[in-house]
Parts: structure tokens; sequence; C-alpha cells
């Protein structure tokens, strides 16, 4: 290929990923998702080289898929130890996961930081609204404690754009937490407090609470410091030390630029631009029918400069509406921060 073919055909990739950029979030339709999927996962294909080679082993051709069904779904391991990247733009954010002591991290390679903030406030937006509406309180002591979390980058940029003196996040200061949230909640104040689910335990430890305009968001994971609870279990001491009828939960991780909610009962949507599809736990290439427990596989368009096809190592039923709920892990998977409760 010559030098002018080469830069032809960088130019036409560029040209497509810009448009794939301008579609990932104008998503209405099943149709419109399914169409897009399928020509990220043809881009992917050709300028993905782990990705690639991924696909290579299986004999997955890209004249060979179809459907969405047919695309394969890159292990999320391969993060820990290769580059996941589809493009050749420069690499403005590098992600990573908490992992165990003597475990490989997870590194997310992030070439365009716009997208995965578009993909977060629009997320937001979609489920709760403008975020100018709420006081942002984060709880994330062991997410500050370290860099290259993906999660505080996110509530960070929430708490920026809630535009509101009040919000902020807590490390220690679960007394000075106590004051501004009863303070807040009396005032008619609408608050997002989103918490690590150890420190939502330890804030309720020292004060119990009777709130009427807040929400209370976990996002998973007791990172070894108290024993781990089933979610129903956790849902539930937290329901009553907060004084609330629900308790909202956050589903993502380093490796998705994308995030889905629940509302209460563990039961999670995603916005149009995310699916979730379980595999069969014996056959990791068969996808399995609605209401089955199976490995999460996720397809998340907003991966479009990575891999938008991820195979999980969370456990979970898919519901009849599109609905998924996380049921456990893998027993020979590492248990991480943002990834919710073990079985």
């Amino acid at each position: 290929m010559t030098l002018k073919s080469m830069l032809v055909l960088a130019c036409f990739f560029l040209l497509l990923l810009n448009m794939f950029q301008n579609e990932i979030f104008n998503i209405t339709t099943k149709q419109e998702f399914n169409s897009l999927a399928l020509k990220v996962f043809k881009y992917q294909f050709e300028n993905n080289k782990v990705y690639r080679s991924f696909c290579d082993l299986l004999y997955r051709h890209p004249s060979d898929v179809k459907a969405i069904s047919d695309i394969p779904f890159l292990p999320i391991e391969f993060f820990k130890n290769k580059t996941v990247l589809s493009s050749n733009e420069e690499v403005k954010q590098i992600f990573t996961s908490s992992g165990t002591t003597g475990k490989a991290t997870s590194k997310h390679h992030v070439t365009n930081t716009s997208i995965y903030e578009k993909s977060y406030m629009k997320g937001f937006e979609y489920f709760y609204g403008p975020i100018e509406d709420f006081v942002v309180l984060a709880l994330l002591p062991s997410y500050l404690e370290r860099e290259g979390s993906s999660l505080i980058y996110m509530v960070e940029d929430l708490i920026i754009k809630s535009n509101h003196v009040d919000s902020g996040f807590y490390l220690d200061n679960l007394d000075d937490l106590r004051e501004k949230l009863i303070a807040l909640d009396q005032a008619g104040q609408k608050v997002l407090l989103i918490g690590v689910s150890f420190a939502l335990l330890d804030l309720i430890e020292l004060h119990q609470f009777h709130l009427n305009h807040t929400i209370v968001m976990e996002t998973g994971g007791m990172k070894g410091r108290r024993k781990e609870l089933i979610r129903a279990e956790l849902h539930q001491v937290l329901k009553k030390g907060f004084g609330v009828s629900e308790i909202h939960s956050e589903y993502g991780m380093t490796e998705l630029l994308s995030q889905a909610y629940s509302k209460g009962n563990g039961i999670f949507n995603c916005p149009p631009w995310m699916k979730v599809v379980t595999r069969d736990t014996e056959d990791p290439l068969s996808i399995q029918d609605l209401g089955k427990t199976g490995g999460l596989n996720i397809i998340d368009l907003a991966n479009v400069n990575s891999c938008a096809f991820i195979a999980t190592q969370d456990l979970g039923k898919k519901t009849l509406t599109g609905q998924f709920e996380v049921i456990g892990r893998f027993d020979n998977s590492d248990v991480r921060g943002c990834n919710l409760l073990v079985l």
C-alpha cells in the first residue's frame, strides 16, 4: 500500500470515527443501536490490533457478523496486560482499576475524554434529570486515596457542573457530612449522596437519618474493609440507616465509559447507547435466553476508541424489559472496587 493510499485510508477512518461519535448519543431505537453496533464492530475489527487478533482466533470476520448476537465479546482481562485501542490519536487519560494486592490492574486508555464526559452527563440526565437540580455529596474515600479512578473523574465533574456551593467530596469528616445532609434535606434541596458501600455503612453506624429529598446511591464494593453482603442485605441496612424507601446503585467499571443505574431493588437500566446480554457460563461464546443467569456481556458504544464489546466477570440475569440484575462474580475473578458485590 502506498503512502498516499495509507493517508486516504486514515482520513476515511477518522471521518468514520467522528460520525460514530455524533451518532452514539442520538440513538432512539433498537434498530439504530443494532445498526451502529455493527458499524462499530467493523471499525474496531479493522483498527484495534488486540480485538482483531481475538476475533481472528475465533475465525470471526465482519463478513460472518450479520447481527449483534454474532459479535465476539473481548474478555475484560485483556485490559490488564494489553493496550486496547481503536484509535491512533494521542492517549489523553489512562483510567486504572483499584485491583487487589499482588494482582494486575486494568488500564483503559482514553484518547477522547469528551466522549466519556458526554456519556456520563447524558446518562445521568437520562435517568435523573439535570445535574444542576442536585447538590452532589460524594463519600468515596478509597477512590480519593489513589490516582486514575474513572469514578472520581466522573463525580468530580458532576460536582462542578452541579454549580452548587454545598457540593463536594467527603473523606473522614463524617460529622460534617451528617450536618450537611440534614440541613440540605430539611431545606427541601434535592441531594445526590453517592458513596462506596463500606463508607455509607460507616456513616450510618455513627448517625441515623430520616431523609426525604436525598437519593442515596451506592457504587458497590467493600474493598476488603468489611464482610461482603449480598445487595439485598446491604440495601436493607442502608434503607433503615438513611430512612429512605429505596437505595439507588451505579454500575460502572474502569473498562467502560458508560454507566447503568438502578433506582431500587438492584434492577439496572442502561442508557440507549449501552446494552447488556448474558453468556452461558459453560460456553462463553453462546448468548443465553432472557431470565437465565450467566456472565454479563456489555456493549458500550461510548467505547468507540477502545473496545465496545466486553465480556465481564460479573454474573447476572437479563429481564424481558431489557433491564438486568447483578448477582455476583465468577469465583476465579478478582474482587474490584467498582464491580459491586461478590456472590
